[in-house]
């Protein structure tokens, strides 16, 4: 429908809300309206909403070039040698006592056999010591590659949010209920250890996807709260598709 103005008429702006659509294959789109001075006419445009939000995968590689992190045996290692030479999903704990982490650990480690079949490793890195780790593979039995990160240097090159209004939400609440329901257990006491309590405890994580080659950054997902964890199907067609 067309609106006639006069010469002297007024027009005020409108802003219609966005919305936000997903579209197979590109994630999530956004269509936006505007309206121009000839009349009230729609127009629809569509941005890709990016997994890596804030920097390219070279600028995320870049933020990682001097990190290391350290295997089981206390070796330290390039973090970028974990996707040096093949591809990898990389999960960030919050820290290895975390319930919600051990969850997270067994819902990726339940699709590792598709991983495995399109030649991809699983790893889990966790903000810790290398004995914490030890313990948590002990307990977990989890499959994939762990290691430990005693110096938080990933997480901090990484901007990953930390803080206690992130840790202690309502969903939060509801996903350690429900991984209390599922059989997951929260162990006390390496979540009490002085090196958690006073860095790890309000940590959260992510989700990245790498390699092969130290660039070659194609997906990474920041928790925004503690228990964000994107749907599997999201980070299986970011590594296996």
């Amino acid at each position: 429908m067309a609106v006639s103005l006069s010469s002297s008429s007024t027009i005020t702006p409108i802003i219609l809300q966005p919305r936000l659509k997903p579209i197979h294959g590109l994630g999530t789109v956004k269509f936006g309206y505007s309206v121009n001075s000839h009349g009230v006419s729609l127009r629809r445009s569509a941005v890709v909403v990016s997994a890596i939000t804030g920097a390219s995968g070279t600028e995320t590689a870049d933020l990682l070039e001097t990190v290391k992190v350290s295997d089981l045996n206390g070796n330290e290692i390039p973090i970028s040698d974990l996707w040096k030479d093949r591809k990898a999903v990389v999960a960030f704990a919050r820290h290895f006592g975390c319930v919600l982490c051990r969850k997270r650990a067994a819902y990726l480690a339940e699709k590792k056999d598709v991983m495995d079949a399109s030649g991809v490793t699983l790893v889990l890195i966790g903000p810790g010591s290398i004995d914490q780790a030890k313990t948590f593979v002990e307990q977990t039995k989890f499959e994939g590659e762990v290691y430990a990160d005693p110096n938080h240097a990933s997480y901090e090159a990484l901007k990953f949010a930390s803080g206690v209004s992130v840790t202690f939400t309502p969903k939060a609440a509801m996903k350690i209920i429900e991984s209390y329901m599922e059989g997951y257990r929260q162990d006390w006491k390496l979540s009490f250890m002085k090196d958690t309590v006073e860095r790890g405890g309000w940590q959260q994580g992510g989700i990245l996807v790498a390699g092969p080659g130290k660039d070659n950054i194609s997906y990474i997902r920041k928790d925004k709260e503690a228990g964000d964890d994107p749907p599997v199907e999201e980070i299986l067609k970011a590594c296996c598709a």
